[in-house]
């Protein structure tokens, strides 16, 4: 039951991962492919890292226990590192003058 749990998680995990390809492929400026790289990668990372701490406990014990805790811990990190990264780096574009794309009246 718990591998099945895990190959959902990294399946959802991978399926994130995608989309935020995806975004950055298909999006028009540099600020929403950020944004897709951004928000999509963050949850896809904290899913992988959230099904290897899960496949980490198959025998439960103390010391598996304490690995899947740091693990958590990095998903942590990652939680809060990587929208602030992405936030500096969107900040410095705008700062430098890179200008956000606008619809043009003709067009839709």
């Amino acid at each position: 039951m718990l591998s099945f749990l895990v190959a959902l998680v990294l399946v959802a995990a991978l399926f994130f991962f995608a989309v935020g390809t995806l975004g950055i492929l298909r999006f028009p400026d540099f600020y929403t492919r950020l944004h897709a790289a951004g928000k999509c990668d963050t949850l896809a990372s904290m899913l992988a890292l959230f099904a290897v701490a899960l496949f980490n406990l198959q025998d439960l014990t103390f010391a598996e226990l304490l690995v899947s805790l740091k693990i958590l811990a990095i998903a942590g990190f990652v939680f809060i590192a990587s929208p602030t990264a992405c936030h500096a780096i969107t900040r410095a574009a705008l700062v430098l003058g890179v200008e956000p794309w606008e619809r043009r009246e003709g067009k839709k």
